[in-house]
């Protein structure tokens, strides 16, 4: 039997700051995680949402998208809004994952999108081009394969979870 790897301080530094900026449980090496650390944290969730995208060589002029908004107290146009971005960036992550577990995403633009009218129209924008929509929503929906589900994204209107319909 091999004998267990040693990692350097470095490793294990960047192997933690990396486990904790995708919203992994943090434990110190050897111990369990604890059970309050399992849920995503607001760190994480708003270090995710404003990652730098590129824009794709081969992408097409315009794309099908549908999305949820959440909003939340100082967002552009969310005036009724009482969460805080923290809070508002946590429901995205929330509805995000409730799409990737199987959920319908009419259902979960009804339950989650604070827009006028998402709920009617589940959530679609029709088909846009990259200068239709502000630049961090065009970087993250124009990176989208077909079918495909974004992460958590932020503009001035809150925090969004985009789907690429065409």
């Amino acid at each position: 039997m091999r004998p267990p790897e040693r990692r350097s301080p470095l490793a294990l530094f960047l192997g933690a700051a990396l486990a904790a900026a995708c919203g992994a449980p943090q434990a110190a090496p050897g111990e369990a995680a604890p059970v309050e650390a399992s849920a995503p944290s607001a760190a994480a969730c708003l270090a995710a949402a404003n990652a730098k995208r590129r824009a794709r060589a081969d992408e097409p002029s315009r794309i099908g998208v549908k999305h949820v908004l959440v909003r939340y107290a100082g967002a552009d146009r969310a005036e009724a809004a009482t969460r805080t971005r923290e809070e508002a960036c946590l429901r995205a992550m929330e509805a995000r994952d409730k799409i990737r577990g199987g959920a319908d995403l009419d259902v979960v633009v009804a339950e989650y999108s604070e827009e006028a009218g998402a709920a009617s129209r589940g959530g679609s924008l029709g088909t846009v081009e990259r200068a239709d929509v502000l630049p961090p929503f065009a970087d993250a929906a124009f990176d989208l394969d077909l079918h495909q589900l974004s992460d958590v994204v932020e503009t001035r209107y809150g925090f969004h979870v985009i789907f690429r319909t065409e």
